[in-house]
């Protein structure tokens, strides 16, 4: 699984590590700070939720233009320093005043712009690697364990937030509204530790740091002609529009769900069910799916004797949890969020291993193709959600009922299970997108397509609004339907254009 691999992706995907853990804890407690310490509505909080969002993947598109001029190294560093002082800024209890609002909304302009000029770059930096002939054959697969290194740090993120807030109310003595600033702190550390990776290791990737005019640095591709430029860009622009929409269904987990986490889902949970609540029992499996693959790979008995005695220790750890279960636990919406992020980083092996088979049988599909399929994966998400939701009250109705104590709550494994759906679509969708843009953009372009790439995200997390929009009094389904209208839509484009989009992917 990470053999043939170039170190320079391990010292990448770690630094991008760090820093995605201390976005995902902002993230993860962002749309409820909002309406906790603004007093905002679900739709005013959400737009501004989106707003960011869409921010934070637009500016990547003018960073990947400045990397292509200046070099993607100086851009990833510049981008670190002015991203702390955005999270720097979000942790100071301001109150809830027009003050703090304004200082609220400049901080978030400090992390998007510090996002814009670091999260496209360094995945550039990771195409670059694979311009080696001797790793070409390895790029969807290195992107596969790049972008779980990623969700490494989203899975703990949630818990790293309502710990941080939990800590600063009960032992600090912070109102609720204030605590939530010391979840915005673990951001700065974490970035701090992004920094300190990113220069010991550097010796492993500086060569990817420059440009093709730039630094002595020559990239092992091809000039292309005017019109095989054109057609990579227009194939690019094409893939840009449909994924917009995942993105739109996708980052629901911060709003929507969030909200139906909130407001509709059982708010503790008892018995086997609590040990998916512990993040640690999480790593604890992640563990035991990595020794499995080291297990089947091991070539000697030493390698198969230390893999089969991790998994006997981490099913003993999980023995001795479940045997310290002593009552319900109370569940807080935010640690749903943990479930998406646990998902990729344990498929992940399943899925590099089920597509190596199908590309040793001759039978693996396309990268355009397999992320038409992720769209249709993502309806079948919604799809669940239609049914959980089915005889539920609007939220303006469940916001009345729960006034009375007369709520009407559903199980919590709707979500859990709706994660694991959106997380297979994700799967197929999301690293090998970023594969598809670094393999096929013009070489003298790939910053701005990398950046193109999140410029459609961006489009996509501002329509996530229209999630918050529909929350109120509007029927449950009417806000998932929406979605999964949207998504079938998108994968039927993608279909009747596969054509096109898998000749420049050859």
């Amino acid at each position: 699984m990470f053999e043939g691999q170039p170190k320079g992706l391990f010292a990448l995907a770690l630094a991008n590590t760090g820093e995605r853990f201390g976005y995902y804890t902002m993230i993860a407690v962002f749309a409820l700070f909002l309406r906790a310490n603004f007093g905002l509505s679900a739709g005013t909080a959400g737009l501004i939720y989106s707003s960011f969002l869409s921010l934070v993947y637009f500016l990547p598109l003018f960073g990947g233009m400045l990397a292509d001029k200046f070099g993607y190294g100086k851009m990833v560093t510049i981008g670190i320093v002015v991203m702390f002082f955005g999270y720097l800024f979000l942790s100071i209890p301001l109150g809830g005043g027009l003050m703090a609002l304004c200082c609220m909304l400049a901080a978030l302009l400090f992390i998007s712009a510090g996002t814009g000029l670091f999260k496209g770059n360094l995945q550039v930096m990771v195409g670059n690697l694979y311009d080696d002939p001797k790793y070409a054959n390895k790029r969807d697969a290195g992107f596969s364990l790049f972008y779980m290194a990623i969700n490494i740090g989203a899975m703990l993120a949630p818990t790293a937030a309502i710990k941080m807030k939990e800590w600063a109310q009960l032992s600090l003595g912070y109102s609720e509204n204030d605590a939530y600033h010391f979840s915005f702190m673990v951001a700065c550390f974490s970035l701090i530790v992004s920094i300190l990776i990113y220069y010991f290791t550097r010796s492993w990737f500086k060569h990817t740091e420059g440009t093709t005019k730039k630094d002595g640095v020559v990239s092992n591709e091809e000039e292309l002609s005017p019109a095989d430029t054109k057609a990579r860009i227009v194939a690019l622009c094409l893939v840009f529009a449909v994924v917009i929409f995942f993105w739109m269904a996708f980052h629901q987990n911060g709003l929507t769900l969030t909200y139906f986490a909130n407001e509709f889902t059982q708010r503790s949970s008892e018995g086997v069910q609590t040990l998916a609540f512990d993040v640690l029992n999480l790593v604890a499996i992640v563990i035991m799916v990595y020794a499995s693959f080291f297990l089947y790979e091991a070539k000697t008995a030493k390698s198969r004797c230390i893999s089969i005695g991790v998994i006997l220790l981490m099913l003993l750890y999980l023995y001795y949890k479940y045997t310290q279960i002593n009552g319900p636990i109370d569940l807080s919406a935010p640690i749903f969020q943990q479930f998406n992020a646990f998902y990729v980083v344990a498929l992940t092996p399943f899925s590099m291993a089920l597509f190596g088979y199908l590309a040793n049988k001759g039978k693996e599909p396309s990268a355009p193709r397999k992320m038409a399929y992720g769209m249709l994966v993502a309806a079948v998400a919604y799809l669940v959600m239609v049914i959980a939701s089915n005889g539920l009250p609007t939220p303006d109705e469940q916001k009345a009922l729960a006034a009375s104590g007369n709520d009407v709550l559903v199980s919590a494994n709707w979500l859990i299970g709706v994660y694991l759906i959106m997380t297979f679509g994700e799967l197929l969708l999301s690293p090998l997108g970023i594969s598809f843009v670094s393999k096929v953009a013009p070489p003298k372009y790939k910053g701005m397509m990398m950046g193109g790439w999140f410029v459609a995200t961006a489009f996509g997390n501002l329509l996530v609004s229209v999630g918050g929009f529909l929350w109120g009094g509007f029927p449950l389904w009417v806000c998932w339907g929406t979605f999964i209208v949207l998504c079938l839509l998108s994968a039927a484009f993608m279909f009747i254009m596969m054509k096109r989009l898998e000749k420049v992917a050859k």
